[in-house]
């Protein structure tokens, strides 16, 4: 017997809703609503426009009904770090965007009541200048920090926002810096370090937990006969894109890659070392109490933020063209720092690569294929970095790479990434955050059984990965 469960899968420039379906031996996702997901630059910043997204999500939703009747479940994903402010329930301001500048001072304050390398001991997180702890002391400008009652991260909001239940979901919650890399809960020492409100923080639950059911407001108006289950999934929707991974042997690296680029392997216990903090590596909360030891690289980011102001200055735009003149560029490739800081902020992406380049003696790309093609290139460098880097520190031997993601539908960055880094690389599935998120829903209700590896074996017969050899 074959059950439906929707995945909403919210990533940084777009949504989706997801039908999954699940039986025995069998595994399928398809869309049934898809929706852009920009920010919206406002006098105090740049913002997530939440309602928006929000009313997209309950639209997919009802799609999902109207398609599936019987349907079984929903599950929440989206990107990490991000929050809302709420006072009795209510949302105090538009969440802020990671990429918004706010923060450059509060790294600098954090830092004064608790060493990077301190924090590092607690949580085990790599530093990036927007994680939540340094986002939580800008708010203290304000006031607002002693106004709300509680914090909810973007998936948690839009799940209080479905069931009208409040809880934090643990993949998510541990990028913001405040959960005890040893516990797994929040770290209350931290916390009252920071002078952090110890009752802003809800209830910890794990993946596969029930959220409650949709309120029947919202049930009604989306015209469902039954009430409809919420149940935690891997909300990180890097979490719930490991689930995915098509792996048939344990000695693999991952690379989930959309806006940014997680580079990774998966651990059994986090690793803490003072090099592994110097190298920026992060110990991410995942599905089953597993640890996604990875680092963050600045991604597809870097070409989807060149075409912006390629269009913005009149360019019309053939991405699917563009990629291939740029894998006809022959010659020597300039290459860039992938993960400078510099690239963070939305702008002129191909005027600051040109800078990087030009501070570093090196020839600056004449043409947007040869721009591509630096920035595809730059980034399986840093790929393929992060990849030796994970391997010497976690002492995982890896002999195959997987990419998931949006990015696994590149072939020249597939292919780079595989000659850099002298491994093979498969490639796919497309939609391994929606259908990690289905797998974690359908084992919750006994649809599937077994462990991580059983779910990925599933992955594994239900979609072909397309093989890249390096080419030496």
């Amino acid at each position: 017997m074959t059950e439906a469960v929707a995945a909403v899968d919210l990533g940084a420039t777009s949504g989706r809703v997801m039908l999954g379906y699940v039986g025995h031996n069998e595994l399928s996702v398809r869309p049934v609503a898809r929706f852009p997901n920009g920010p919206v630059r406002t006098p105090d910043g740049l913002h997530w426009n939440i309602l928006e997204l929000f009313r997209n999500v309950t639209a997919g939703l009802g799609a999902a009904a109207r398609e599936e009747p019987g349907l079984a479940s929903a599950g929440v994903d989206s990107w990490a770090v991000d929050y809302a402010l709420l006072r009795g329930g209510r949302m105090l301001g538009a969440p802020f965007h990671y990429r918004d500048g706010r923060n450059a001072g509060a790294v600098e304050t954090t830092h004064s009541v608790v060493s990077a390398k301190e924090l590092y001991a607690a949580n085990g997180l790599q530093f990036l200048p927007f994680n939540t702890l340094y986002q939580l002391e800008v708010e203290r400008a304000p006031g607002l920090l002693g106004f709300a009652t509680s914090l909810l991260l973007i998936p948690d909001l839009i799940n209080f926002w479905l069931t009208g239940q409040s809880f934090a979901e643990r993949t998510n919650a541990s990028t913001t810096g405040l959960v005890d890399i040893t516990t797994g809960e929040w770290n209350d020492t931290l916390i009252s370090r920071l002078d952090l409100p110890a009752g802003l923080f809800p209830p910890l639950i794990s993946p596969g937990s029930s959220v409650g059911e949709l309120l029947p407001s919202i049930a009604t108006e989306l015209g469902m006969r039954q009430s409809l289950g919420i149940i935690a999934v891997g909300s990180h929707d890097t979490a719930s894109a490991v689930v995915a991974i098509p792996a048939t042997t344990p000695n693999f690296a991952y690379i989930s890659c959309g806006t940014w680029g997680l580079v990774g392997v998966e651990l059994e216990h986090p690793v803490l070392s003072e090099a592994s903090r110097l190298a920026n590596f992060t110990n991410e909360g995942g599905v089953d109490g597993r640890v996604r030891y990875l680092h963050n690289v600045m991604g597809l980011w870097l070409l989807s933020e060149s075409v912006r102001t390629w269009e913005r200055s009149g360019e019309t735009v053939d991405l699917v063209a563009l990629l291939a003149q740029a894998a006809a560029v022959s010659g020597e490739v300039a290459l860039f720092d992938a993960n400078d800081p510099r690239f963070l902020t939305p702008g002129d992406m191909p005027e600051r690569i040109a800078e990087w380049l030009t501070e570093h003696g090196r020839p600056v790309p004449q043409s947007n294929a040869e721009f591509v093609r630096c920035i595809i290139q730059s980034l399986a460098s840093a790929f393929s970095d992060a990849v030796r880097t994970v391997a010497e520190l976690s002492g995982i031997r890896v002999d195959v790479i997987h990419i998931v993601g949006g990015g696994s539908q590149n072939e020249l960055l597939c292919q780079a990434t595989a000659d850099l880094s002298g491994l093979p690389v498969l490639a796919g599935p497309v939609e391994a955050t929606a259908i990690g998120n289905v797998l974690i829903q359908a084992r919750a209700q006994g649809f599937v059984t077994g462990s991580l590896e059983a779910l990925r074996s599933l992955v594994a017969s239900a979609f072909s990965p397309k093989r890249y050899d390096p080419v030496r």
